[in-house]
């Protein structure tokens, strides 16, 4: 019975163990499934550790989770906006700048800067032109200078505003030494170092070139005084020289008229306004070089003077030979005179000896007291070799 009441009891006892496995069953159940879950949220929170917030968030509350406030979707979005902004700079800084071509080198050379330097407020510059043969020492660059040293009337600040233009390295490298405004004119086909006979084939390239050098300054907007390095300066011929004038030029023979185109001009002292009829009158008379082929500038100024007046409307002033004088119509009034040029001469042997007198003689003119000098004593070595 015991052994029964065992049986029963362990089957009762099993019994309610089955009973008790029963109620059990679902704990366990609860507690495995929650540690499986635990266990899945966190590998996925290893395997993506930007997102733990967010999958939390949604694992937790299902489709039951709001949206994110506005405020900061708008922050993501400005955050995504400033680096994708902040790549970009960072691009457009490391790229490499453009690079831009070099701006063309001047046709002129060092020309302009030495307009710059040397022309007056107005724009004008005082030029002449040299080439080897005329600058070594004791020659005619040097008689030149000297006559500005002895000129009166201030006449030597002149030389802040000369420009000196040269033919050949030498004279430039001559000019150099005594001058501040020196300017290389390059040219091709013509040695210039030697002196060039008159109306030689070398001379009138050289007179022809330096009509187109002269246009070459009208058309960078400067006005000039041209003087050859023969004419010896005493006083400022810029007095002499009329306001309403677009040219001024000194004349071979002068009839008494300064705008009577029957006067002879020279064209070794020349003055031009820069303006649109200078400019035309230029052109023009660069063309009368092929019209009348074998002239040279000066004769063909005189041929071209009165359809270009005519066509023009330009004002040509010829200067009175009594202050700017030559030895084709000298002036013998010393206390007149501004300037003097070693015209109708040729070579330059002559023009140095008679230029050389005629330095003599202005230096005893100005070591005379006033009165001696008002009486008209002093007077030219006469005759020269060209001087009469």
């Amino acid at each position: 019975m015991l052994g029964g009441g065992k049986m029963k009891g362990g089957e009762t006892m099993g019994g309610g163990g089955g009973s008790g496995s029963s109620s059990i069953s679902p704990l366990v159940s609860f507690v495995l499934g929650a540690a499986m879950a635990t266990v899945c949220i966190l590998f996925v929170m290893s395997a993506s550790p930007g997102r733990r917030l967010a999958d939390i968030s949604a694992w937790s509350n299902a489709d039951d989770a709001p949206p994110l406030p506005l405020p900061l979707q708008d922050a993501a979005a400005d955050s995504n906006d400033s680096l994708a902004a902040a790549n970009v700079t960072v691009v457009a800084a490391s790229a490499p700048a453009p690079v831009q071509a070099p701006a063309p080198a001047s046709p002129y050379g060092d020309l302009e800067e030495v307009l710059r330097r040397a022309a007056t407020k107005d724009r004008t510059v005082i030029m002449t032109q040299i080439n080897l043969a005329w600058t070594k020492p004791g020659s005619l660059l040097d008689l030149f200078f000297e006559s500005f040293r002895l000129g009166e009337g201030g006449v030597s600040r002149l030389l802040d505003h000369l420009v000196i233009v040269t033919m050949d390295p030498a004279a430039y490298e001559g000019c150099q030494a005594v001058h501040r405004h020196c300017y290389f004119l390059r040219t091709t086909g013509v040695d210039y170092r030697s002196e060039k006979m008159f109306m030689s084939k070398d001379y009138l390239e050289m007179m022809w070139g330096r009509n187109k050098f002269q246009q070459t300054i009208l058309e960078l907007g400067y006005n000039f005084l041209f003087t050859d390095v023969d004419v010896m300066w005493f006083r400022d011929p810029f007095r002499h020289i009329s306001m309403g004038a677009d040219i001024a030029i000194s004349s071979d023979v002068f009839i008494g008229d300064p705008y009577s185109l029957g006067n002879f001009p020279n064209g070794g002292f020349l003055f031009v306004r820069s303006n649109d009829k200078t400019l035309d009158f230029y052109r023009s008379w660069q063309q009368g070089r092929w019209r009348f082929f074998g002239k040279h500038e000066q004769d063909v100024f005189n041929l071209i003077k009165h359809e270009q007046q005519a066509k023009l409307g330009i004002a040509i002033q010829f200067l009175d030979t009594t202050y700017i004088s030559g030895f084709c119509q000298l002036s013998k009034d010393l206390n007149k005179i501004c300037t003097l040029h070693a015209n109708c001469c040729v070579g330059l042997g002559a023009k140095m000896h008679d230029l050389r007198g005629v330095l003599d003689v202005w230096r005893n003119y100005t070591a005379a007291p006033p009165d001696e000098r008002r009486s008209g004593k002093f007077q030219w070595k006469l005759p020269g070799i060209c001087i009469h």
